[in-house]
């Protein structure tokens, strides 16, 4: 009821309202954000655009013909970062996309202290540019996509054009086999 309430007043323009909801929502908006992966975008890119999806999800609620208020908007901020995804990784974007490309560090790999997250992120970005040299670039944008924590329908969606769920599982295991391959080569030297 409370809910509802402040819906209303948001939809009729009540700046403190829509503030509030805002706020309420901000963490299901970074919980989506973090599951995807934007070619030459920041998480920080992806936050922005599910927030406007949370907003355009205020004014365009009716509880009348719709689910929860938390089920709808997850929806709308769903759609806007996967629509935002397909966009920045679409053919038009394909010399940025075929380029090293630049991944920026999850809010959940952030340490207790300073140290653990210079560490944290050191090893990733070790990590990512080592195996870039031995993946494809749709290989290394479906793994790195798998790590963090996507599934191949999410990963199928996010893709610049349309693929199969079978042809995301058969680049997910090339690259672990590749990437196997890699440590055991280094393990061997």
């Amino acid at each position: 009821m409370v809910e509802d309430d402040l819906l209303s007043r948001a939809r009729r323009g009540d700046k403190d309202a829509v503030h509030a909801v805002l706020e309420k929502y901000a963490p299901l908006v970074k919980s989506i954000a973090s599951h995807f992966f934007l070619t030459g975008g920041s998480s920080e890119d992806l936050i922005q655009v599910g927030l406007i999806g949370l907003y355009s999800a205020i004014g365009s609620y009716n509880s009348e013909s719709h689910a929860t208020f938390s089920t709808y908007a997850y929806t709308c901020v769903r759609n806007a970062i996967r629509d935002e995804v397909k966009k920045g990784n679409s053919s038009k974007q394909s010399p940025l996309n075929d380029s090293v490309p630049i991944l920026e560090i999850s809010e959940g790999l952030v340490g207790d202290n300073p140290e653990d997250e210079v560490i944290k992120t050191e090893n990733r970005q070790e990590f990512h540019h080592k195996i870039s040299g031995v993946l494809s670039p749709y290989e290394f944008q479906v793994i790195v996509m798998y790590m963090d924590g996507m599934g191949t329908r999410e990963i199928c969606d996010a893709l610049p054009r349309d693929r199969s769920p079978k042809s995301v599982d058969n680049a997910i295991a090339r690259a672990k086999s590749k990437i196997a391959k890699l440590y055991r080569d280094e393990a061997e030297e």
